[in-house]
């Protein structure tokens, strides 16, 4: 996404070096809700297929979010008798809030998350969190619409969760299959900074975080599960669907008008930039060449419109000019959206201004060609007129859009690099360099209960707030590069 603003903040993946043996590299949260039933067997059957299959060190979290029943005491129990096992107990009732809150407290570099029940087979761990560790995605999913996903439920669930995911691929353009299954992981150094964008606390928790990831260009990686209905969830379905139905409009309209800071997350491309140099291929040009051709489409659709308008009252040359500036207007403020992703207001007279210049290219070509046709004929027929003017608009558009890549919205990014190269040249350090630093060296402390949202003090805050970020783990210190 092209924004006026700085390039994001995300390094470039690399694989996790192999800690001490003490560090746990997988940390699996178990959000749950009044689960005394199902909560032993369930944390017993998972620790006892990490101890077996997993090659790294491991910690499985309960997160107990505001259970009445005694859940916080087969949690507490649970953790006693297993050192992997660890509880954290939440005030408030919410998914995503349970998520958030222990994620943001976890040191390990790679965080999970799985449903109570187990539906999924848990042979589709390790391959879920493995392009993680190497470094090749951000995030995994487990996907039950995958060709090779095989899937026991009812076919009422069936046909809710892919009406659900064909909303959201119609509505958000998601690419992803499947938004709400039980079972996912992301790196932590990306949940660091994704999580704090993310609003809801509740079970549209997954697909928000997910949408915002696919729109900031970050890799989602889908493993194909085999799973299992459990016939006594205690989901609502409807109340669920009417939430998530909200969730799709609040992020559909964050992202339409602009206010999302996606560039916060975007990732280099390659394993490390200077791996990576490549210089004079044009940036997302096929992208670009698309969009431009499908506001083109309708600019010349919207301007022959209005010359069949204008040209009934008034002469051939003023009708072009008329129905030229209109639709130029239109088409510079379509293309700084749609096509080179300019959001905001920040430049906006400037860049008409400029469409404006490219407005005159276009009329003089446009305006040349009718002065030669009506020299040719005294009395051209409007089909003639039409198609002149079609032919000279071809020409003007190939040359409106080298000026509007090259002039009128130049790619920041290039102009960003060119910063940095001077800084470093004259010797100074980047902006807010200090203010990193200090993040980098702030340690976070843990506590094995609390309330969502309470501070030291017994104040209220946003709970997400309260945890700063950790050194990266994706520094290899045997990388002589």
């Amino acid at each position: 996404m092209r924004t006026d603003s700085s390039p994001g903040t995300l390094p470039a993946r690399e694989h996790l070096p192999a800690g001490d043996a003490g560090t746990p590299v997988l940390d699996v949260v178990i959000p749950v809700y009044n689960e005394e039933k199902d909560l032993q067997p369930c944390v017993l059957r998972l620790h006892d297929h990490l101890k077996r299959t997993f090659p790294y060190a491991f910690r499985i979290t309960i997160a107990d979010n505001a259970s009445t029943d005694t859940t916080p005491q087969v949690s507490a129990r649970l953790a006693a008798q297993l050192p992997e096992v660890r509880a954290f107990r939440l005030e408030q009732k919410g998914r995503g809030r349970a998520l958030r809150t222990v994620w943001s407290a976890s040191d390990a570099p790679i965080l999970a998350y799985m449903d109570v029940d187990l539906s999924t087979d848990l042979n589709a761990l390790l391959p879920l969190v493995a392009p993680l560790i190497s470094g090749h995605s951000d995030l995994a999913i487990g996907s039950r619409l995958a060709r090779s996903s095989r899937v026991v439920r009812g076919a009422k669930r069936e046909f809710i969760s892919r009406s659900y995911n064909l909303i959201l691929r119609g509505s958000l353009q998601a690419r992803f299959s499947d938004a709400q299954c039980g079972f996912k992981a992301i790196r932590r150094d990306v949940a660091q900074v994704l999580l704090p964008m993310v609003e809801d606390t509740g079970w549209f928790f997954d697909t928000e975080m997910l949408v915002i990831a696919e729109r900031a260009g970050l890799r989602i990686h889908e493993v194909p599960v085999d799973w299992v209905d459990d016939p006594d969830s205690t989901v609502h379905i409807v109340k669920t669907a009417t939430e998530d139905l909200k969730g799709v409009w609040r992020v559909g309209k964050a992202l339409a008008s602009g206010s999302l800071p996606l560039d916060r997350i975007t990732r280099p491309f390659g394993d490390d930039p200077r791996d990576r140099d490549i210089k004079d291929v044009p940036k997302g040009l096929a992208r670009q060449l698309v969009g431009f051709c499908v506001v083109g489409g309708l600019s010349t659709l919207f301007y022959l419109v209005l010359y069949s308008a204008f040209r009934s009252f008034t002469g051939s040359q003023i009708a072009n000019a008329l129905a030229l500036l209109v639709s130029a207007i239109a088409n510079t403020a379509a293309n700084r959206r749609l096509t080179f992703g300019v959001r905001g207001r920040g430049g906006a007279v400037r860049h008409q201004a400029q469409g404006l210049v490219v407005f005159g290219i276009g009329l003089a070509l446009t305006s040349g060609s009718l002065a030669a046709l009506n020299a040719a004929s005294s009395d051209p027929a409007h089909s003639t007129e039409l198609a002149v003017l079609i032919a000279a608009n071809l020409a003007a558009t190939v040359l409106r859009f080298l000026l509007f890549r090259a002039w009128v919205f130049p790619d920041r990014r290039d102009s960003d690099a060119a910063s940095t190269v001077q800084y470093q040249q004259q010797g100074y350090e980047q902006p807010y360099a200090h203010a990193s630093q200090s993040l980098n060296n702030i340690q976070t402390t843990h506590t094995t209960q609390f309330r969502a949202g309470e501070a030291a003090d017994g104040t209220w805050r946003d709970s997400t707030t309260q945890f700063r970020p950790m050194r990266p783990y994706d520094t290899d210190p045997g990388d002589t590069r």
